[in-house]
């Protein structure tokens, strides 16, 4: 059984429809991660899925309990950072860790669990004076005190710093070896490209794409181009003396590649011309690309944001 399953979502806030009807299922051992811009419904479904919102249409089951109705017992089998993961100032990790494994009435070994999250030198630093990455590895580490089965992050890497972001990204890759399964938010594409198996992306309520990065930028992307810094005399000799699909772009001329054979032949090309060129690169739609594309004017605000 997948480890989480959504069918037909809803939820609203007045006549804002914050969730739209969405379907979607997440495999066990699996790392998902949910974009889109602010307001596209991500934190509601995540929130829904942890039983602390009740959704007005459709199903959600988390390791096959329904979170609002059984919401005690899937407490104890799932891990939570919540968005702007915040404590109080004076514990330090480890009286953290030890504080939260009461709360479950398990014993943990707060060294272990910190060592975990790549925390050991901070165990014994009042909150207060750690820094962001560290915080959110605390936030991390107290997640796993009931050894959760599903963990879900919502934004755990905003506002941290490069090397801080890709230590917490070290943290989701060993809960993904372990069997765990991941349920992420992000604002940011690279993360996602880095971390998950699938990615649903959404907007005003609804998803308008999903599935591996690879299957979108396949589905959804321009495809394989050939772009070469040149001018107007390389464009117009390929389109006189080939059938490629070329196109000019401010100093350099792009060409639609559909296989290899197209490649050889822009080569070719482009060396008979004798046309000055420059630097040359294959390149392909990334996923910040599709989902600018997809996104439009929304989709350029979020990133100019991030």
């Amino acid at each position: 059984m997948p480890a989480i399953e959504v069918e037909s979502l809803e939820k609203n806030y007045g006549s804002l429809k914050a969730v739209d009807g969405i379907s979607f299922s997440v495999n066990k051992g699996e790392v998902f991660s949910l974009l889109g811009p602010n307001g596209a419904g991500k934190t509601t479904i995540i929130e829904i899925l942890e039983g602390l919102r009740q959704q007005e249409g459709g199903t959600t089951k988390v390791l096959e309990m329904d979170p609002w109705k059984m919401g005690y017992e899937l407490h104890k089998r799932i891990g939570v950072i919540p968005q702007g993961f915040k404590f109080l100032d004076y514990p330090t990790p480890k009286e953290a860790i030890r504080f939260y494994g009461a709360l479950f009435d398990k014993k943990v070994d707060a060294e272990a669990l910190l060592r975990r999250v790549i925390l050991e030198e901070a165990a014994n630093t009042w909150f207060q004076h750690l820094s962001g990455g560290q915080k959110q590895k605390l936030g991390m580490a107290l997640s796993l005190v009931n050894d959760p089965e599903v963990v879900f992050l919502d934004e755990p890497t905003t506002g941290l710093d490069p090397q801080a972001r890709r230590a917490v990204w070290e943290v989701i890759r060993k809960l993904k070896t372990e069997g765990r399964t991941v349920m992420l938010t992000t604002h940011y594409l690279e993360e996602a490209e880095e971390l998950a198996d699938r990615v649903a992306i959404m907007n005003h309520g609804k998803i308008v794409a999903m599935g591996t990065t690879e299957e979108i930028e396949a589905k959804y992307g321009s495809g394989q181009r050939m772009v070469v810094k040149a001018g107007d005399d390389l464009l117009r000799f390929l389109k006189e003396n080939t059938k490629l699909q070329v196109r000019g772009d401010g100093g350099s001329v792009t060409i639609l590649l559909r296989d290899k054979d197209d490649a050889l032949v822009a080569l070719g090309a482009i060396e008979e011309s004798g046309a000055g060129w420059g630097d040359l690169a294959v390149r392909k739609d990334s996923l910040e690309d599709v989902f600018l594309k997809l996104l439009g004017d929304e989709g350029k605000t979020e990133k100019e944001e991030d």
